[in-house]
């Protein structure tokens, strides 16, 4: 088994590419392998008058998750991996011990240098994110320090959030992606069913599409 170098732990498809999309790019040009473990098939989310029934969405959550994938090079790279669980979406946290287990697995067979996940307020509130962030963090404390692999956070700036969480965690690490800008917002498009969620990121936070921002956990802490 090929040992990843980033692991990204997220809910729903979209999760992996509007905050690390770029991230994703420079790791895999570098020709490190890197994977994404995807909870949910998304299908509790607006339609957009797309398709008509849930099971309808979870089908095209996945075909664009798919397409998405594909457009950041993670399917064809040798050695990284993408895994789809079947959750409930926006019912995670009345899977936590499950998921914790899925989590557990995944860092046991993948041993990965850095896990990506949500932080403890889920960026955003979401209970997805939240339960997700539980589950990784629990999984990630179980382990010898010496074994931890580095732990990141997405992150916000404080300045950019109307309201900010009293769990707050600022960047303390930037990437600038703008060598993929193309792929990255190429790879963003691929998610047609959450064409509003893209328009929201892009007016409320377009510093993320060239930089993105993440909170770092280190091994030891």
């Amino acid at each position: 088994m090929v040992r990843l170098k980033l692991l990204v732990m997220v809910p729903h498809p979209d999760d992996e590419t509007f905050g690390s999309g770029g991230t994703l790019l420079s790791f895999l040009a570098r020709d490190e392998p890197c994977g994404v473990v995807t909870l949910t098939l998304g299908d509790a989310g607006k339609t957009l008058g797309l398709c008509d029934t849930r099971q309808e969405l979870a089908e095209l959550r996945r075909a664009e998750l798919k397409a998405c994938l594909q457009a950041l090079g993670l399917l064809t790279h040798p050695g990284s991996v993408h895994e789809q669980q079947h959750y409930p979406d926006g019912q995670v946290a009345a899977h936590l011990p499950e998921v914790t287990d899925v989590v557990r697995d995944a860092l046991r067979r993948y041993q990965p240098e850095i896990v990506l996940t949500f932080p403890p307020d889920g960026l955003n509130g979401h209970p997805d994110h939240v339960a997700t962030h539980q589950a990784v963090k629990t999984a990630w404390e179980e382990r010898p320090a010496g074994t931890r692999p580095t732990l990141w956070y997405y992150a916000l700036n404080r300045e950019w959030l109307d309201t900010p969480s009293p769990l707050h965690l600022p960047p303390n690490r930037v990437h600038d992606v703008s060598a993929f800008i193309t792929q990255k917002l190429r790879a963003m498009g691929c998610h047609r069913s959450q064409g509003l969620t893209l328009a929201n990121t892009l007016r409320r936070f377009p510093e993320r599409v060239t930089h993105e921002p993440f909170h770092e956990i280190t091994r030891s802490d």
